[in-house]
């Protein structure tokens, strides 16, 4: 079964109150009289069971990877983008319950609570219908995307590039700081500088410290080496 059947598959799933739960957002009960409870829960749940799932999946199928190649590449699959990828194949945004403002404000694109609710809904899968289901869900709707990097473990991500260049260029370890944060608690956004020395090399911004730390890398990246280009000519 692969994401379009379980997009249809969801829409008959939300009949049941379950379900119902893993789509709404705590912003939705401050604008309701009714007896209900944020899917945050269903998250907590479904993060744990989305960890072991993967876990198993790689232990199993890449059996010559040692633990630290199994993490890295089990980081680089459940992370908020990849997630939220999901859930939009899915289409699981249009079914989200949220305040006003937090729909004006873009909720219903915004990664990070569309992973959460990935997670949530796995999470009522989970108790709905057992592991064996959720790991059909994982693996119809998560994992394909990632069949290259499965087959040939990812890529080194930002973060570990910049710190191979900079050690090669100057010997020196770039060094990340938080420069502003904005949004709610559920929602912030950061805003990272990545320096070397007492210099700005590079700025990102994410809805986790991670995401913008990985966002001013590829900018510093980038920017030394067109300085290194530059220098060439």
């Amino acid at each position: 079964m692969d994401s379009h059947n379980y997009s249809e598959k969801i829409a008959q799933w939300l009949e049941h109150p379950i379900y119902q739960n893993a789509f709404i957002h705590r912003s939705y009960l401050n604008e309701v009289n009714e007896n209900l409870a944020s899917n945050e829960r269903l998250e907590f749940l479904g993060d744990s069971i989305l960890a072991l799932i993967v876990s198993n999946y790689l232990y199993n199928l890449r059996p010559k990877d040692a633990e630290g190649d199994l993490t890295s590449l089990r980081s680089y699959i459940v992370k908020t983008n990849s997630l939220a990828m999901a859930a939009e194949e899915l289409g699981l945004g249009k079914h989200l319950k949220m305040s006003n403002g937090e729909e004006l404000s873009g909720g219903r694109e915004n990664p990070q609570l569309l992973a959460n609710t990935y997670e949530a809904v796995l999470g009522a899968v989970y108790l709905d219908l057992g592991i064996l289901e959720a790991t059909k869900f994982v693996e119809a709707t998560l994992l394909p995307l990632f069949e290259s990097e499965i087959r040939e473990g990812p890529p080194k991500d930002g973060k570990s590039k910049l710190q191979e260049v900079t050690q090669n260029m100057t010997k020196m370890s770039p060094k990340y700081k938080i420069i502003s944060t904005k949004g709610p608690d559920h929602a912030k956004e950061f805003k990272v500088g990545v320096y070397l020395g007492e210099k700005l090399i590079g700025e990102g911004e994410g809805f986790s410290k991670h995401l913008a730390e990985e966002a001013a890398a590829n900018l510093a990246l980038l920017t030394l080496n067109k300085s290194s280009v530059d220098e060439e000519r």
